[in-house]
């Protein structure tokens, strides 16, 4: 029996671009997925937590997920799925079909806190229900809630469409997470590209990423695949510092990673409240790291 599909190589996160009324920017986030296109991931991603998917209403979302795929019918178009019971994801999973998405990403619901096996019966229940091959989002550091690697064994005997990790941790995590699950699962990492080589060594097959880190990340990903791992040494170092300046937390980010971006693609960012507000020296800072850092493949 031949398994789900899967989707290894760097996919890119878009960020949620919204205009000076706080209303999502059709025309930026068009302007975002054009930027995007022109470095040639291997996918691209939509309503992750750079997305700021919190603070998108169903209908955003929706739109969203249709735009993305407009703007980029030549990409493998991933949807991050969040919401807090089974029925609310199985709606958006609903409308990511429809616009003709490859895969899912299935973020665990972030209302109570629960025991591992309360978040295998979730996942199994909306994994069940779609016929696209489906991730799990595992983000302690981000989302208070994940799944041991025993718990990701678990999950995948129950569900056959199951076949991707997006993971959020460390090389030395990473590693034991791979070897846990073996070849039958493609292990993504995110973190912004940070410690890539050493998730490489670990095996892991891919990343996911804001489009601020992107060129980096590609020039990294594209010497270790051809196998000149100094060239990817040599990428990795160039992009790490202004790496280390974004993902400081989730919310500097979304403040500086996005105006990092902005400042490179030329689209102007404003905020949707509540934000982290750039300081003076924050946006110095930008200047400095969009003007430094690798722009391009």
């Amino acid at each position: 029996m031949v398994g789900p599909q899967r989707f290894p190589g760097i996919h890119c996160v878009l960020y949620a671009l919204f205009d000076a009324d706080e209303r999502l920017d059709r025309a930026a986030m068009a302007a975002q997925v054009a930027y995007v296109r022109a470095l040639r991931p291997d996918g691209i991603t939509v309503l992750g937590l750079a997305t700021e998917v919190g603070k998108l209403s169903f209908e955003e979302r929706s739109d969203l997920i249709r735009w993305t795929r407009t703007d980029a019918p030549d990409l493998p178009l991933s949807v991050t799925i969040a919401g807090n019971s089974v029925a609310e994801q199985q709606a958006l999973i609903g409308v990511a079909e429809a616009a003709g998405a490859d895969w899912l990403i299935l973020q665990p619901p972030v209302a109570g806190s629960y025991g591992a096996a309360e978040y295998i019966d979730f996942f199994a229940l909306v994994g069940a229900t779609t016929r696209l091959p489906f991730a799990i989002q595992n983000a302690p550091q981000y989302l208070g809630r994940s799944l041991s690697d025993d718990d990701i064994v678990a999950l995948r005997a129950r569900c056959p469409g199951f076949a991707q990790i997006k993971s959020e941790t460390g090389a030395v995590d990473l590693d034991a997470l791979v070897r846990r699950v073996g070849p039958d699962m493609t292990v993504l990492n995110g973190r912004g590209g940070l410690e890539m080589t050493d998730c490489l060594r670990a095996g892991v097959e891919g990343f996911i990423v804001a489009p601020d880190v992107l060129p980096g990340v590609l020039r990294c990903w594209r010497a270790w695949s051809a196998g000149d791992l100094a060239g990817a040494e040599a990428a990795y170092a160039d992009f790490l510092p202004a790496a280390l300046f974004g993902m400081q937390s989730l919310e500097h980010l979304i403040c500086y990673g996005k105006r990092i971006f902005g400042r490179r693609a030329g689209i102007p960012i404003h905020d949707r409240a509540p934000a982290m507000r750039p300081t003076a020296f924050g946006l110095s800072l930008v200047r400095h790291w969009a003007a430094k850092a690798p722009a391009r493949v």
